[in-house]
């Protein structure tokens, strides 16, 4: 079975850099299907503070053939071995929106999940460049949302300079995330992913999106002094 999982660690910046300019792939790390290498950022700072961007840190969104491949990846690689250092989480493929070329062949049949249940949930975008100030005006609100809701344990962006972007988050239930993204909170802020999302529809922000979800397996290491963020 496919095994997706997400990385987070204290690397350095010289690591960080190495990763970005030449990130792991299936020909030189076995088992590993495909991989994202970024650099996290804090929701809803503005894009021009540098408080916003941690460059000695790494966030990397990886698909496995199998939990062992991502056991030795840990234990072997130069790359692996910093992340072992922090925390990272082990996830099933649940359902996916949109499309990114270097994931298609690898999101299997998509899965029921139990609304009450915790979910994962990770975004991956090719930024068209020319919309950047388009993005950042309808991003930075919905940022702010998902990082304020009490709903979730660990929320973050991520990028790839120029033109990847990501968001990871862990939510208490299913049926939480999905209140949010829909516009079912309450307030008149509460509808702000969904007025994002018709304006992403009506002239579209990226090349490539997809909105991801999973269920969460295991979570390993620890995070910013915290070795729990699975509810």
């Amino acid at each position: 079975m496919k095994v997706f999982s997400f990385h987070l660690a204290n690397c350095g910046i010289i690591t960080a850099l190495g990763a970005l300019v030449r990130p792991p792939t299936s020909d030189t790390i076995p088992g590993l299907m495909h991989a994202e290498c970024m650099i996290p950022m804090t929701l809803g700072r503005p894009v021009a503070l540098p408080s916003r961007y941690r460059p000695h840190q790494i966030a990397v969104f990886a698909c496995w053939d199998s939990e062992g491949a991502i056991d030795e990846f840990l234990d072997r690689s130069k790359l692996g071995m910093e992340l072992a250092k922090g925390w990272h989480v082990r996830m099933e493929f649940l359902r996916r929106w949109g499309s990114i070329s270097e994931l298609n062949a690898l999101l299997t049949a998509e899965v029921d999940h139990d609304e009450r249940c915790p979910v994962v949930a990770v975004t991956l975008a090719r930024l068209k460049l020319s919309q950047a100030f388009r993005f950042v005006r309808w991003g930075k609100p919905v940022e702010e949302q998902v990082r304020d809701n009490p709903a979730t344990t660990i929320s973050l962006a991520a990028m790839r300079p120029m033109r990847t972007l990501s968001t990871f988050s862990i939510w208490n239930t299913q049926k939480a995330m999905t209140d949010m993204v829909n516009g079912r909170l309450d307030g008149r802020l509460g509808n702000r992913h969904a007025k994002a999302m018709q304006e992403r529809n009506r002239k579209d922000f990226h090349h490539e999106f997809t909105t991801l979800r999973f269920r969460p397996i295991s979570e390993h290491g620890i995070w910013q002094d915290k070795d729990r963020y699975l509810p």
